[in-house]
């Protein structure tokens, strides 16, 4: 299993790092990709990366609800680093309009500059979307031959069939797992290709360890949901899921 989505820089991982990452490699995680989310958390995703780089890889971007009045000044911090640094994806970045709306035009406009950067780099991007659907997808849509994932999944199946045909991938977690989630139901019709595994750790712990800090090895609930809805194995969604992850991220 690779986890497309975790927030390994964390200050709750710190504490036990090390034991934290030998059970995550013993029980089949194979793989850790560690997105930014503003200028703040460069050093601490390349600090913990950096102490597993065979193992842990990081991203770069701002995320929507990092958007504030230092916006800009932000975006020249991360894209210096991203001139300095190799990095696997540019993310998480996207669209919130959730708690607030104030920002909204700038938040688009850093979503377009950094899918700029996505396109000119060659980089594959990682997309949060929060009550902001139609915005997001008409944004993404101005920029074909994008590559990137649709993390935390958890919308409609027509939007999901729209996504993917974009040629984008989805990311599902924990999500999936939970008592009442539609998310079972609106993968109907789309290709297990077009899925990738992910976390969001330290968030969106899957049941039964919902609410507790979320763990890479966890994986396995969604892929057991995932092995129902698509009426298959869990290995046969390990296996699949895997490729995807490293087509997507271009991945040895």
């Amino acid at each position: 299993m690779i986890d497309t989505h975790a927030h390994i820089d964390d200050p709750q991982y710190q504490d036990d790092l090390d034991a934290f990452i030998a059970q995550q490699k013993a029980e089949g995680v194979e793989l850790i990709l560690v997105p930014g989310v503003d200028a703040t958390t460069i050093q601490p995703v390349l600090d913990v990366c950096g102490k597993y780089p065979d193992y842990l890889l990081p991203g770069i971007g701002l995320h929507p609800e990092n958007v504030r009045e230092d916006w800009r000044e932000q975006l020249a911090a991360i894209h210096a680093s991203l001139e300095n640094t190799n990095y696997i994806a540019i993310g998480e970045i996207g669209l919130d309009y959730h708690f607030d709306t104030t920002f909204k035009a700038e938040q688009q406009e850093a979503l377009r500059i950094q899918l700029g950067w996505a396109i000119a780099r060659n980089l594959p991007v990682m997309i949060h979307s929060r009550d902001a659907t139609e915005d997001c997808l008409n944004i993404l849509r101005e920029f074909p031959g994008l590559r990137g994932v649709m993390h935390c999944y958890s919308g409609s199946n027509e939007t999901a069939k729209q996504i993917i045909k974009m040629g984008l991938y989805l990311g599902i977690g924990g999500v999936i797992t939970f008592k009442n989630a539609k998310l079972r139901d609106n993968l109907k019709g789309i290709p297990l290709e077009r899925i990738v595994l992910e976390t969001d750790a330290p968030y969106m712990a899957p049941v039964p360890y919902r609410g507790q800090r979320n763990e890479s090895r966890w994986m396995r609930y969604v892929a057991d949901v995932l092995a129902d809805v698509y009426h298959t194995t869990f290995e046969q969604i390990d296996t699949v899921t895997t490729s995807n992850a490293k087509t997507l991220f271009g991945l040895k």
